[in-house]
């Protein structure tokens, strides 16, 4: 029996204006582009559900209120489905608990640390998840997400934990890097964070990806926080305090990443779910197939 407090809490920083799909997202928040038929911000809620997380807490910003009304009922479509005798199981993962559907405001765009601060009011005193949305994570068939991973290993170890991938070393420049310390398996102890290093300087090839488990005194941390890199309050910074004070620890993540916070990665998301799926995967590959002849 673990005697670390669950994991009951999700934050998912869901404010940007998603200006690199412009001028898709002109009308509708990034968040809710669909791969195949999911929204993204459906995929990472789902996730953290399946990690036995009850209460998703959206930082939401001015335009973003249609991510609420995904996850609330919606009358007159699911009235007209029911007369017409239409399948409602497929509308069962936008419901939602009264009340397990919380939003704050992030008025004006610090960053991420800022955008975990504005939570802080609902995430109390408990340890609590981080899912940044863009970064889809998929295990593997038959295995858990990312996020179930992450909370066996905490009910292990406890103290924060951050999702990590391993790349070629020609790529970490491009991402924040842990120094490792010891491992166990899938767990590496976090001994250093590093933002986007010199490959000659990168400490390891584990990149961190958009899966945290934090103590609620990062809190305090970030409260303290001057701006960092771009002139925002950075996440990165208040985690690298908080290593040797509290355990910390990388989970290698079992399973793809897709980035979609690029158009290249949301077209790769999109291409490899269709493929996975037995409705359509058959005639996906036809399709990709004849188009690439």
């Amino acid at each position: 029996m673990s005697t670390h407090k669950p994991i009951k809490k999700a934050v998912f920083p869901v404010a940007g204006l998603g200006t690199r799909f412009l001028p898709a997202t002109k009308a509708i928040p990034k968040e809710l582009l669909p791969i195949v038929d999911r929204p993204l911000i459906q995929y990472a809620v789902d996730e953290a559900r399946e990690a036995g997380i009850e209460q998703m807490i959206f930082v939401t910003g001015r335009g973003k209120t249609a991510i609420v009304e995904h996850f609330d009922v919606a009358y007159e479509l699911e009235d007209t489905m029911q007369e017409r005798g239409k399948d409602m199981s497929v509308l069962e993962p936008t419901r939602a608990t009264p009340g397990d559907i919380i939003t704050v405001r992030q008025q004006v765009p610090m960053g991420l640390g800022h955008a975990i601060w504005c939570a802080r009011a609902i995430v109390g005193d408990e340890p609590f998840a981080i899912f940044l949305p863009d970064e889809l994570m998929v295990g593997k068939p038959g295995g858990t997400g990312c996020m179930k991973q992450m909370v066996d290993a905490y009910e292990d170890v406890g103290g924060n934990l951050i999702s990590v991938l391993e790349v070629p070393m020609e790529e970490v420049s491009s991402y924040g890097v842990i120094e490792p310390g010891a491992e166990n398996g899938a767990l590496t102890e976090v001994t250093g964070l590093v933002e986007k290093p010199p490959v000659a300087e990168a400490p390891s090839n584990k990149i961190v990806s958009g899966r945290y488990i934090l103590q609620p005194e990062v809190m305090r941390t970030l409260e303290t926080q001057g701006k960092g890199a771009g002139g925002e309050i950075q996440l990165t910074d208040a985690m690298a305090r908080m290593i040797g004070s509290q355990p910390f620890h990388a989970v290698t993540f079992d399973g793809n990443r897709y980035d979609c916070g690029s158009k290249t990665g949301f077209v790769e998301a999109t291409l490899a779910l269709a493929l996975e799926r037995e409705d359509m995967g058959a005639e996906v590959r036809a399709m990709a197939e004849r188009l690439l002849k």
